[in-house]
């Protein structure tokens, strides 16, 4: 199949619509529903990332992608009972044994809220337990280079049948160039090929503290790789093989930062005893719960905790959790990696960073305040590597 009619472009005014190859078959094969163009520029973006998760870490791997930027990224490492409860995946049986579900649930799991509606990208064949922890989920499709028959079964009942699942010829290489087009003209580039799992990349520390841990670079590498997938400008947290805070898109690095430290900080408080044992009512939704989690323990946390409303959500008022209790939790998550797909322009983004347990960086460097950006670093004892590698992506 050479190309595939979409129902419109971006917006249901953009018509016609199609994906097409100039030169040979498309790389994919619809196995159910219809993906629309969105659907399809996060399919491809996501499977490239997860593609190269793979390749750097061994690892099966998997992302959940939303507006062609990832919400989560994570490779399949085992979950703790807390990981498990916190992703509501507890319930899942199998899941010890399926590294790509235990990646899918990480990078759905980590930021709720940023993930509802994702389009997901597997690295390896999406078996039954990943396909019921998808199914229960509110998603748009998969790409994944291969399904089992149960899970297919699965998928294909998903959304009436419409849920879109994709297949991808893992054999696929594009084109050394890339072209598109913007008011008519045609823009032309070598395609990013720089590959981020070189230990050249940690060199140049140039910062007092100089020691990486192995679990520190393979961290730090995530987070690179996800961001050669994020538009810029971006940042990523990572911890114990996930993204746990991405900042996207942000015209402001520091915006980025502060952004992508909040979900990090979110993220580890939905782990505080009083997050993970709220009183729900029974039967309520997914998306509702996930939403009352994040009001609960965000500013304006009245709006869920006064008399008339508290109702809605919980079996009894639960107790608030207050500013002291925050930081205090806050300040027990440590060794965080942070990357970067460009230099930091001033120390005011580690000063942010350190605050969310950063204890690792790996960014570009080049910035003339180089120096501010080091005597932050040395000021926290966080070790930082300049990479020398820009990762924009638009």
């Amino acid at each position: 199949m050479k190309e595939l009619e979409l129902k419109y472009g971006c917006n249901p005014n953009q018509k016609p619509a199609r994906i097409f190859m100039k030169d040979g078959e498309l790389p994919i094969k619809v196995l159910s529903g219809r993906p629309g163009y969105i659907n399809f520029l996060d399919a491809l973006n996501a499977w490239q990332l997860v593609k190269e998760l793979k390749e750097a870490t061994g690892l099966p791997a998997a992302a959940s992608f939303k507006h062609v930027s990832p919400a989560g990224a994570a490779v399949g490492l085992p979950l703790s009972d807390t990981l498990k409860k916190i992703y509501f995946v507890d319930d899942i049986n199998g899941l010890d044994e399926s590294p790509i579900a235990c990646a899918y649930a990480r990078a759905r799991g980590a930021d709720r809220m940023s993930s509802y509606g994702d389009f997901i990208a597997l690295s390896d064949t999406c078996d039954a337990t990943t396909a019921l922890i998808i199914k229960r989920e509110v998603s748009d499709g998969v790409i994944a280079p291969g399904y089992t028959p149960e899970a297919l079964e699965i998928l294909k009942e998903k959304r009436k049948g419409t849920y879109n699942v994709i297949k991808i010829d893992v054999n696929y290489r594009p084109e050394e160039i890339e072209r598109k087009q913007v008011y008519g003209v045609t823009f032309e580039q070598g395609r990013n090929e720089v590959k981020l799992d070189d230990e050249a990349l940690f060199e140049n520390i140039p910062t007092e503290s100089k020691t990486f841990t192995a679990e520190a670079k393979r961290d730090l590498i995530i987070a690179l790789i996800t961001l050669k997938y994020t538009q810029s400008n971006s940042v990523c947290y990572v911890k114990d093989g996930q993204a746990i805070g991405i900042g996207a898109g942000q015209q402001s690095r520091i915006h980025c930062t502060r952004l992508a430290g909040n979900k990090a900080d979110i993220w580890w408080l939905r782990q505080h005893p009083k997050v993970m044992n709220l009183p729900f009512v029974p039967g309520i939704r997914r998306a509702d719960r996930d939403n009352t989690i994040d009001i609960y323990i965000g500013p304006e946390r009245e709006d869920v905790l006064r008399d008339g409303e508290w109702q809605k959500f919980f079996t009894e008022c639960p107790e608030p959790l207050t500013e002291q209790e925050m930081q205090e939790w806050l300040a027990q998550n440590t060794d965080v990696c942070l990357g970067s797909d460009a230099f930091f322009p001033f120390g005011d983004n580690i000063e942010r960073a350190h605050k969310s347990g950063v204890q690792y960086v790996a960014q570009a460097g080049g910035s003339v305040r180089d120096d501010h950006v080091i005597d932050t670093c040395d000021k926290y004892g966080i070790a930082m590597a300049f990479t020398g590698v820009r990762l924009f992506h638009h």
